[in-house]
């Protein structure tokens, strides 16, 4: 099993930014890759980034390619998305997810929220 807690979220203005946190917990060792998803209200989920574990290499939804940036600490299993520039259309539960031994997002966190007011 693996957990995983979020944490970082908020509210903030327009053109602020935010640093979200997610810290994976127990049987990490074949994680693929660590991501983070966000849900508006009265939409679904949609995906935001991700980061291969090995090798590092990341992938950006276009709505935030520019102005959020997904890194990690292997040591600290822990994965971070730096917000730039938030505006409105941000706001929304953002959930971090893991790959571990699965070809697809396995394992979720409980969400933050981030809220942009403009």
């Amino acid at each position: 099993q693996v957990q995983l807690v979020e944490s970082g979220g908020g509210s903030v203005q327009a053109g602020g930014s935010l640093r979200l946190t997610c810290a994976a917990a127990g049987r990490t060792l074949s994680t693929y890759a660590m991501g983070w998803f966000r849900q508006a209200p009265g939409k679904e989920r949609e995906f935001v980034a991700t980061i291969r574990w090995s090798g590092g290499s990341t992938y950006y939804a276009d709505s935030v390619k520019g102005r959020f940036a997904i890194s990690r600490d292997n040591a600290k299993n822990t994965v971070y998305l730096q917000m730039n520039s938030l505006n409105p259309e941000d706001t929304a539960v953002y959930y971090c997810a893991a790959q571990v031994r699965s070809d697809t997002y396995n394992y979720w966190g409980q969400g933050t929220q981030v809220t942009v007011s403009s």
